[in-house]
């Protein structure tokens, strides 16, 4: 993976990605990685063939830590195993997610906690964990991961669009809290990203194109295309910027 910019300050940053195994996840990983960061990355599958195929190619292996980040406990066994290893975490990424689809009549309070687990509440406790870590060394960067899909209003998943809705909310609020202790906090809200999963899932040509036909750049997205803007968010490049949602779709949903 060609990364096209370098941020010499993440070099021996101490990261945690979460759903690092796979994805999007695992290309965030190999970026910062690349950065020479010390990366550790959470997975409830196994990634350590991942983690080590990494290490052949970098002297900076990342470390794979198993773990379901729905059990908050262990999120928060994992994250100080992490920082015991690396150092205190100075940059968070909450990747992992699980955009299942769904109809309205057939969720039920058992799926709504599931979802709402995966894709929000492991996000504020990550950020709960990490932060006085960052308040006490007065500086560092977490960067959250929504989606245009509640942006655009999309039926057929509406607990994750909710979900989504919610990081963009809660990112805002964290930013305010932190800001004073020097943390700033993100949001990325890719498009449609054509991982493993999406192709063999969802992604049928007729979806594609009607989903290209709404970008202004006419490329189907790839789990690379969002490596270099959460670097950027994850450096002092953007060291003012926080609070911020950022849309990385090819130009699907506009802001300001």
């Amino acid at each position: 993976m060609s990364i096209p910019a370098h941020f010499p300050d993440l070099a021996d940053a101490s990261v945690f990605v979460t759903g690092g195994g796979s994805g999007i996840g695992a290309a965030l990983v190999e970026g910062f990685v690349a950065q020479g960061a010390r990366v550790a990355f959470g997975d409830i599958r196994d990634a350590s063939g991942f983690a080590a195929a990494l290490g052949e190619r970098h002297p900076n292996a990342p470390l794979f830590l198993p773990c379901d980040i729905t059990d908050t406990e262990a999120l928060r066994r994992t994250l100080a195993q992490a920082a015991e290893a690396h150092g205190p975490i100075s940059v968070l990424v909450n990747n992992a997610a699980n955009d299942d689809r769904h109809a309205l009549g057939a969720v039920t309070p058992d799926y709504w906690d599931a979802m709402m687990a995966v894709n929000l509440k492991a996000y504020f406790f990550a950020c709960q964990a990490v932060a006085p870590g960052m308040a006490a060394a007065g500086r560092g960067a977490i960067v959250n991961f929504s989606s245009i899909s509640y942006i655009m209003g999309n039926a057929g998943y509406p607990v994750y669009t909710a979900a989504n809705a919610a990081i963009t909310g809660m990112t805002r609020s964290l930013a305010r809290e932190l800001g004073p202790q020097g943390v700033r906090v993100n949001a990325v809200a890719p498009g449609w990203v054509l991982t493993e999963k999406q192709k063999a899932l969802w992604a049928t040509p007729e979806g594609l194109a009607e989903h290209l036909a709404r970008q202004c750049l006419p490329e189907h997205l790839a789990p690379e295309d969002i490596v270099a803007p959460v670097l950027f968010l994850a450096s002092q490049a953007s060291r003012m910027i926080t609070g911020q949602c950022l849309a990385v779709d090819g130009g699907v949903v506009v802001s300001g």
